[in-house]
């Protein structure tokens, strides 16, 4: 008994179980959640970045592309937002909901097909110069049909009509800027928190389909129908952490829901478009929030400001919540002390080994992510190429969480024979990617052995948020050979001279030092070949301080730098 009362109220070894850990320094916050000591989700947030996802802009509509279906909405930012045609629609629930039933009736328009219907009617497309309630007018198109009360669907033709050049909008970032392009928003708006998402423009009503406990979801569709009181004209979706919790904690979150957006509703109506009417919260915010879930059995954090405010945070959504949340103090880094430090060190490593002995490949590019199975040590027998390419869909699903990568990606598996062992490792695959928050789409291998998948992109890669291209290779991750920089070298100064015929009595060249060694090696009589060619003396020196691609020449009278 006295084993047990210490294995509760004990600390728990660094390894078990599911914990966040936060590192919160002056410049950057860190926070990566473990399982079991495994590094599976790892999020960087800057003092001077701008965290735009989730946060919503009072708009102008600049220009709109019927070409591209989509319009260009000024928030305020360097560049216009993109607002496509489909994501100014209101939206039918995905199918990852289950809708349920309001007052008799399907809580949204979905049940006329695609996208759209029921009251979720753009608010916000009024005329110019007009300002309604969250900063549109009432703007065109409201008329029903004969002889019913639904609204006339909206389809993506009608989006000029609705929000035309100059027309004020409210909308929702759902993808912040990556590279050259700008921010993708939506007029979908949401508004998350603790146990559901109140969707304020869109009457619809929903249970996440991962609570799969049918008496469970039974028990909150009674919860939705009979003790919330959700106002007309506004929707409610209960996440996957809202299972197996009371009522009140559902009553409380949707009240302070809705007090947020009738903050953010007065925001819009006093500020001048463009403007942000509401900020996403800062990382430590969306921990406590997105995170906080029954799964995770500790948070630990090195800095005593931040443990404090999480565990006020926490004490409006759950008291319980609240004793999971630790200062951990240590002479030693947070991350070094648990071993999460050499785990991000080897998220920028393109090769990842698998327990089995074999490996991946992971290629990222601008559009298209290419990963390769290898079986490096292991046998080829037909049990150990399952096996591998097992250990495999699992490892990727995790670096695609891990280093936040997404867009479409592209998995080479090693080839397979038996179509029960394709199967298998798809169905290992959609098991493991169940566990990320980003929406993935899974497809079946193909003849060729790869299996397609897409992952939500919402941000920069982790690779792009910490590193930037080598000025040196331009993020090629090559340079060229000494023997390379030699032959061109050569060519470079045949031309110098070529050009500046009689007026140079020499040249001076600077190399890399493994470049001039090379000349000195091999090359030799090459360059004292060109000096009697074109009658000059060759004067060649290294430089440390140089990469190995970079040259100069210069005048040895004046020492003034000549271009090649």
């Amino acid at each position: 008994m006295l084993k047990k009362i210490r294995k509760y109220f004990g600390p728990k070894k660094l390894a078990e179980g599911n914990k966040i850990v936060i590192n919160s320094e002056k410049l950057e916050t860190r926070v990566a959640l473990l399982e079991s000591g495994v590094l599976e989700e790892y999020t960087v947030e800057r003092v001077h970045d701008e965290h735009i996802v989730g946060s919503i802009y009072k708009g102008i509509v600049r220009n709109i592309e019927p070409g591209l279906n989509a319009m260009f909405v000024d928030i305020g930012l360097e560049k216009n937002a993109f607002l496509h045609f489909w994501d100014a629609i209101p939206e039918a629930l995905d199918s990852g909901m289950e809708e349920i039933h309001r007052n008799n009736r399907k809580g949204g328009g979905g049940g006329d097909g695609g996208k759209g219907g029921g009251q979720n009617q753009p608010q916000n497309r009024g005329q110019k110069g007009q300002k309604g309630q969250g900063g549109g007018g009432q703007g065109k198109g409201r008329g029903k049909k004969k002889g019913g009360n639904r609204p006339k669907k909206i389809q993506s033709k009608d989006i000029p009509d609705l929000y035309p050049v100059g027309s004020e909008v409210m909308v929702q970032v759902t993808k912040g800027p990556i590279g050259n392009k700008g921010p993708r928003v939506t007029t979908n708006i949401s508004l998350p928190g603790r146990y559901m998402v109140l969707m304020p423009r869109n009457d619809q009503l929903g249970i996440s389909r991962k609570i799969e406990d049918p008496k469970e979801r039974a028990r909150l569709r009674k919860i939705m129908a009979e003790k919330m009181t959700i106002p007309e004209g506004k929707g409610v979706i209960l996440r996957t952490v809202s299972s197996g919790q009371k009522v009140r904690y559902f009553v409380r979150d949707l009240a302070m829901l809705l007090q947020q957006w009738d903050e953010i509703e007065e925001n819009a109506a006093r500020e001048k478009a463009p403007a942000c009417v509401f900020h996403e919260p800062d990382l430590i915010e969306r921990t406590v929030r997105d995170f906080l879930t029954e799964e995770i059995d500790e948070v630990l954090c090195d800095r005593a400001e931040d443990v404090e405010r999480m565990k006020e945070l926490a004490g409006l959504i759950s008291r319980r919540s609240k004793n999971r949340i630790t200062h951990f103090t240590t002479p030693i880094p947070i991350f070094e002390k648990l071993g999460i430090q050499n785990q991000i060190d080897d998220a920028f490593f393109p090769q990842v080994w698998l327990p089995s002995g074999g490996y991946l490949v992971i290629d990222e590019t601008e559009a298209l992510i290419a990963i390769d199975v290898n079986t490096g040590r292991a046998k080829t027998q037909d049990k150990m190429i399952l096996q591998t390419n097992i250990e495999a869909a699992e490892e990727i699903a995790r670096q695609l969480r891990l280093r936040n990568i997404g867009g479409l990606i592209v998995c080479d598996f090693i080839d397979m024979k038996a179509r029960r062992d394709q199967n298998a490792v798809y169905k290992a695959m959609r098991e493991r990617v169940r566990r990320d928050k980003a929406k993935t789409q899974v497809l079946q291998i193909s003849q060729l052995g790869l299996m397609e998948m897409t992952r939500q992109r919402l941000h920069e890669s982790l690779n792009l948020t910490v590193n930037e291209p080598c000025p040196f290779c331009q993020g090629r991750g090559n340079v060229k050979t000494a023997e390379s920089m030699s032959v061109e070298l050569q060519r470079k100064i045949n031309g110098v001279l070529a050009k500046q015929g009689e007026r140079l009595d020499g040249l001076i060249v600077v190399v890399h030092p493994d470049v001039l060694e090379r000349m000195k090696t091999h090359d030799g009589k090459l360059f004292a070949e060109l000096e009697r060619r074109h009658n000059s003396r060759l004067t060649f020196r290294s430089d440390p301080t140089y990469h190995r691609e970079q040259m100069v020449f210069a005048d040895p009278k004046t020492q003034r730098e000549i271009t090649a």
